[in-house]
């Protein structure tokens, strides 16, 4: 099959450049999951012939694919712990000018960042910036880009801040045997840090002025209705299904408030109607009000599905839904999530406006917020592809641990800057110590690993290996060269222009996989060392700030800062050139060709 030469390129590498093309148009313009995209890449690959079966799946044995898994492990012992709140709350502070908030936050979050998976530092920081932007007498969506941006600016200040910067250095130590400091993007991640920083201060006038989403949750009486069964209804005694009360059109009955103040919620289909019954609705209002004349039913005259009124046996809770939720374009009534997790969904809003429909029967997209109804602290923190937004019964308490879990974090940076140990070694230790001095129970850690992540991640190693057995890699090197005229300052630029394009719209782990042995060969084609070519290879695709989907911390804030598509074309596309620019020459005046 190798023999085989069609324009140049044996038929491995034609079925290897049809997989990636392949792979890109499902990531661009279907709604496939990430993972799901890759598994299939890697099955192509494996039963054409392409790889072996060794070669495809060695990526899910790759170091960096199992720092990033003991890494989720970490960040769960210092959440639980508290040392992600108390940072957020002692470190902080309140600072008393819109620019002096843009400084601290970037500077903090990005510090953060450094060493902790972003995502996670941009969903515990959203609630905080929210409050700021209260006191500062703006609205939140002036700071949320901000924070998204200060979050992959500080990941690309060490090698662990973000999957592209493990993903290049396991590469790069593959090839050559020798790996990365931990701290070798520090310097020129610094310095596009502060450029970041000014930018964003020079340019603040281009943050939109938008609504934050739940200011449609102002006032439950907007969306809900409560309707009282009189005593002589000629339907008592008949289930809810039988009276037809359960799932009217375009509404949702959420719960039944019993005479004596007993609460049940999720209503079931079997349970009996009676007398005095208290019915609270969700949904389209005249649909609620037309229900009400046609089964019977009159007004309640003391509503008690009130925000104020809200007692200890239930409360609300509002959430964001994040990409790779198993809701997402599901409706919540074809599902068991309410029962799974003993709530209720009252209301969805969308880009700042509720959704005039029942929220059950709505089908749920990325960046939507969904106002549940639950017992207080019955709702686990962590369900998978949710956000809370107001995680006050979740608080975690400090104490020893909370030491503890912060001298293990420093410790594994030490051991593994300090060369005693090898990264993944030093992290396989700090996740076993988290466990050990039981800052996470086992249950916590297994929750936190984001599986869907990891077979990106392996996925990506598979890919890059993909193209460079083939002798994609080379190939394409010698194109770039013979385009570029053997200059390897036009071809790092050139390089990190085409990186920084394709990281917003795939993710920068895969764009990293793809571009690594391109730029390697090329590289060492021209005689050059590649350590500045992936330095720069590293912050380019890392720079992605002109669309929300080029980062899953643009998806964070996109929902609570009420944004649209073009708010980040505004500001983002002159962010790219800025720091392409400053990722250039910052690079090249550390690193000499």
């Amino acid at each position: 099959m190798d023999n085989v030469i069609f324009l140049g390129l044996s038929l491995p590498a034609w079925i290897t450049v049809v997989t990636v093309i392949s792979l890109f148009l499902v990531l661009l313009f279907t709604r496939l999951q990430e993972d799901i995209a890759f598994l299939g890449a890697i099955a192509i690959l494996l039963l054409s012939g392409v790889l072996t079966e060794a070669e495809s799946f060695s990526g899910f044995s790759s170091s960096s694919v199992v720092v990033v898994g003991v890494l989720f492990v970490v960040v769960a012992g210092l959440k639980h712990t508290g040392v992600l709140h108390w940072i957020m709350q002692h470190y902080l502070g309140t600072p008393r000018s819109y620019p002096r908030a843009i400084v601290r936050m970037m500077a903090s979050v990005a510090a953060l960042s450094a060493v902790l998976s972003n995502t996670t530092v941009v969903a515990l920081f959203v609630q905080v910036v929210k409050k700021w932007a209260g006191k500062l007498g703006t609205t939140p969506s002036k700071l949320l880009i901000p924070l998204s941006y200060a979050s992959g600016l500080g990941g690309i200040c060490t090698i662990i801040g973000t999957p592209p910067n493990l993903l290049i250095s396991g590469m790069y130590a593959q090839d050559t045997g020798v790996s990365m400091g931990f701290f070798s993007t520090t310097i020129p991640g610094l310095a596009c840090l502060v450029v970041g920083i000014l930018s964003v201060l020079a340019m603040r006038r281009l943050l939109p002025d938008r609504k934050s989403p739940e200011d449609a949750f102002g006032n439950t009486n907007e969306y809900t209705v409560e309707l009282l069964v009189p005593a002589d209804h000629k339907r008592i005694g008949k289930t809810m299904f039988e009276a037809g009360l359960i799932h009217p059109e375009g509404a949702t009955l959420i719960e039944v408030v019993r005479f004596d103040r007993e609460i049940i919620s999720p209503v079931r289909p079997d349970e009996p109607l009676m007398g005095g019954d208290r019915l609270v609705y969700a949904g389209n209002i005249e649909n609620i009000l037309s229900l009400k004349k046609r089964a019977g039913l009159v007004n309640a005259d003391h509503p008690v599905f009130r925000m104020n009124e809200l007692d200890r046996q239930r409360t609300l809770r509002t959430a964001y839904v994040l990409p790779g939720c198993d809701l997402l374009r599901k409706k919540v009534s074809a599902t068991t999530f309410e029962r799974d997790n003993h709530l209720t969904v009252i209301a969805i809003a969308r880009m700042g406006e509720r959704i005039n429909q029942s929220p059950r029967d709505t089908r749920l997209r990325v960046a939507d917020l969904l106002l549940m109804e639950c017992v207080p602290g019955s709702v686990d923190p962590d369900i998978k592809g949710l956000a809370f937004v107001d995680p006050s019964d979740t608080v975690p308490q400090y104490s020893h641990k909370t030491l503890v879990s912060s001298l293990i974090l420093v410790g594994m940076i030490l051991l593994s800057s300090l060369k005693v140990l090898s990264l993944v070694q030093s992290a396989i230790v700090a996740a076993i110590a988290m466990m050990v001095f039981r800052c996470c129970t086992p249950a916590q850690a297994g929750r936190s690993v984001d599986w869907g992540i990891l077979m990106v991640f392996a996925g990506s190693v598979v890919i890059g290996k993909a193209i460079e057995k083939t002798g994609l890699a080379t190939i394409l090197a010698q194109g770039v060269m013979n385009f570029c005229g053997s200059e390897p300052y036009l071809v790092m630029s050139m390089m990190c222009l085409t990186a920084t394009f394709v990281t917003e719209f795939v993710s920068n782990t895969a764009a990293g996989a793809i571009f690594y042995p391109i730029v390697y060969q090329s590289a060492v084609s021209m005689g050059c060392d590649p350590m500045p070519f992936l330095i720069s290879l590293m912050i380019a695709v890392s720079s992605s700030f002109a669309t929300p989907i080029g980062s899953p911390t643009h998806l964070l804030v996109y929902g609570p800062g009420g944004y649209r598509f073009t708010d980040f074309l505004k500001i983002g596309l002159p962010m790219n050139v800025i720091i392409l620019i400053a990722n250039l020459l910052v690079v090249n005046l550390l690193y000499p060709i």
